[in-house]
């Protein structure tokens, strides 16, 4: 189980998004040169010796040979003489050209493919979804990642629709139509053509249009309401292995899959279960199919992407599963109207599609003695305990990485770690992606807790809460983590504060915010139990979670409340947001909240009239029928510009596209917003931060009596 730990474990965070492109290090045919024992890779922590014959390994001490063609003489303090010409031994993060031993079967990669996967069935076609996602593909192909200097994209594209049989498409640019094939049999999966499915955008691109222009018109009349789930993912990965390349399905579907296949999904929500032993079961994803299809995905470089368009229960748990194993994302537009969630869905489409990806990656964590890897956090896939893999790994994903002690650490050496990401370029070339770094150690309590991450390490607890309650009650769960903070802060206060009465509250410094973010985790949908939250939303949130960074994660549980009725509309800077709490609203007052997923404008009752003509062309909240706000007129006046282009601002630094809800005070719509103001009482539970910070205060003095 999820136990009390004594020893605290620290935490790796590895992000995936770069500012600026590694140095690339090309060693020829010999590739990367390595540790004969523990197979570290040539790093700067390598020490060279006996003129520059041999280095002694900063992670294992074996002392190697350095091979002919990498010698070099040392300088008078040892150093190499080429140090600051080789990035291998002078940066923290390059790149490695790999050699053939490191391809699959020895051969090098073809570029990746993205297969086109659209649910055809009546509810996609009646809501203009279908048309919407055809007419976008027609100018978003021209727009897929290629690599640094390339002219054109060498990933190969191609289509297949689908509701409870799956249609594939033909379209070699020989063809003047395109043609349809058809496969009934979806217990037996197979791609019924491999000359002509998967091709190159530009050279098909007047077939691809055509095929664009007819799907929708072609399943016009349909009333098939019945989908499959697992045929299309398989059918997506028996193309890819036919094609032996790796790549990503993006699979746009509408309900559970009810008819007669493989992976056939009942409705098991109940929320009878909630807070009883078995609510875990309704988070555990239904076993069997989806297993296999996750484990065949990972073995091909087969990335799942999931849009989903509920209009009820669709078993998120089990739907998510194959894309939360793969390094896949999921998107949720909950009762989508092309209207209401037409662009939202549109910009979320958009960077998926453009997005920096690497394909069938293996990543290994190596550390120096007294501490190793023991855990990781991610949307990966775990065969053994040392080998993460991710059939792609985008910009968007980031690992958490636990360590433990397991012998004593030196103060003078430090720790040192180096994480090393085998994968395929997007133009199919295999590289080794390299980040070394070296961290302090320090036998005082008080060091430790100076330098304490309180960002880093409530992502560590969310991400690993999420993980226990498959396995534990929520009950349980949410005492475990309350338990770890008053541990946390028992421990500084015994060992590091200075003597005070024993009635104050004493927190180190780098942790003072640490409670208010550990109550809001415990406020998550996921987490907090009530059977007024849908069973879907719980779900989805703990999968997102789980392939966060620290940043979104930050974000996410202390979302950002900007005043807006005071900002300076001159000024280029985001005006500084106050505390998350109601008390910080003014009636006369207009605030932005935001979390990384939502997106609120909040209206003050005594909102000033010029302001709110100024934003909506109307001169006051009053105007009931005229005023039904559901989106921000882009209007020629200061104030206007200065929001919209805030929200732009925001809207950039995030994964996912926010659809922006406007609220008025004392309007139904309100309970939406206040829901994120987590400083307050919970609206589904939970307390709020200053009566958890008492609870918190009171287990603390029991540890110390």
């Amino acid at each position: 189980g999820w136990k009390q730990v004594q020893n605290p474990p620290f935490f790796l965070f590895l992000d995936f998004s770069l500012e600026t492109p590694l140095y690339i290090v090309n060693h020829g045919e010999a590739g990367p040169i390595r540790c004969n024992r523990c197979k570290a890779y040539m790093c700067p922590y390598m020490q060279f010796m006996e003129g520059g014959r041999r280095y002694q390994c900063g992670f294992c001490s074996c002392i190697n040979e350095v091979p002919v063609q990498y010698f070099q003489h040392l300088d008078h303090m040892g150093r190499r003489m080429d140090l600051y010409e080789r990035p291998e031994l002078s940066l923290g993060s390059y790149e490695f050209i790999a050699t053939l031993d490191y391809c699959k079967n020895n051969k090098p990669p073809n570029p990746p493919a993205y297969i086109f996967m659209i649910d055809v069935s009546y509810n996609n076609i009646k809501s203009g979804l279908v048309k919407l996602i055809c007419e976008e593909l027609k100018t978003l192909l021209d727009r897929l990642p290629k690599e640094e200097g390339a002219e054109t994209s060498a990933i190969k594209v191609g289509f297949v629709t689908y509701n409870k049989i799956l249609h594939f498409y033909n379209v070699k640019s020989a063809l003047a139509q395109p043609q349809m094939m058809v496969v009934s049999d979806v217990a037996e999966m197979f791609v019924p053509l491999l000359d002509g499915f998967l091709v190159n955008f530009q050279e098909s691109r007047a077939v691809i249009n055509n095929l664009l222009d007819q799907i929708p018109d072609m399943f016009a009349e349909t009333n098939e309401s019945e989908t499959v789930f697992a045929p299309v993912i398989q059918a997506g990965l028996e193309a890819l292995k036919a094609a032996e390349c790796s790549g990503k399905l993006f699979i746009f579907q509408s309900s559970i899959p009810t008819a007669e296949a493989p992976g056939k999904l009942k409705n098991r929500d109940d929320k009878k279960l909630v807070g009883t032993e078995k609510e875990k079961t309704l988070f555990q994803p239904q076993r069997g199919v989806y297993e296999q299809l996750t484990k065949d995905c990972v073995a091909q470089g087969c990335c799942v992407d999931l849009f989903l368009f509920p209009n009820q229960y669709v078993d998120i748990a089990t739907m998510g599963d194959v894309p939360s194993h793969t390094g896949g994302s999921i998107y949720k537009y909950s009762n989508f109207q092309v209207e209401m969630n037409g662009q939202q869905f549109l910009s979320d489409l958009r960077r998926d599609v453009e997005k920096s990806i690497g394909f069938d990656a293996i990543m290994r964590v190596r550390t120096g003695t007294g501490f190793r890897a023991t855990d990781f956090f991610g949307a990966i896939y775990m065969n053994n305990t040392t080998d993460v893999e991710m059939a792609a790994v985008d910009c968007d994903k980031a690992v958490t990485v636990e360590f433990k002690h397991d012998d004593t650490l030196s103060e003078e050496t430090g720790a040192v770690m180096q994480c090393a990401l085998l994968y395929t370029t997007i133009g199919g070339q295999r590289r080794l992606r390299i980040h070394n770094l070296s961290l302090n150690c320090s036998s005082q309590l008080s060091e430790l807790y100076k330098s304490c991450e309180t960002d880093a390490l409530i992502n560590f607890f969310a991400k690993s809460a999420y993980r226990a309650m498959l396995n534990q009650p929520l009950k349980t769960v949410r005492e475990i983590l309350v338990n770890q903070t008053a541990h946390m802060l028992a421990c500084y206060r015994k060992n590091c504060a200075s003597p005070s009465a024993a009635s104050q509250l004493i927190l180190p410094d780098a942790m003072k915010v640490f409670p208010v973010y550990m109550n809001s985790l415990l406020k998550t949908p996921t987490l907090v139990g009530s059977t007024e939250l849908s069973t879907d939303d719980r779900a989805f949130h703990r999968l997102l979670v789980n392939a966060m960074g620290v940043e979104e994660t930050q974000v996410l549980l202390y979302p950002r409340l900007i005043p807006l009725h005071t900002m300076d509309v001159s000024s280029e800077a985001i005006p500084a947001p106050v505390r998350c709490s109601e008390e910080r609203l003014s009636e006369s007052g207009i605030f932005l909240l935001e979390n990384g997923l939502s997106m609120f404008l909040w209206l003050g009752q005594a909102c000033p009239p010029d302001l709110i003509q100024n934003l909506f062309n109307v001169p006051s909240l009053g105007i009931t029928n005229v005023f039904q706000p559901t989106s921000l007129p882009v209007l020629d006046n200061a104030h206007s510009r200065k929001i919209h282009s805030i929200i732009s601002s925001i809207s950039q630094q995030r994964a996912t596209s926010m659809k922006l809800l406007i609220v008025k005070q004392k309007d139904r719509s309100e309970m939406l917003f206040r829901q994120h103001l987590v400083e307050d009482k919970g609206l589904h539970g939970g307390a709020s931060y200053m009566d958890f910070l008492c609870y918190v205060h009171r287990e603390i003095r029991q540890l110390l009596t």
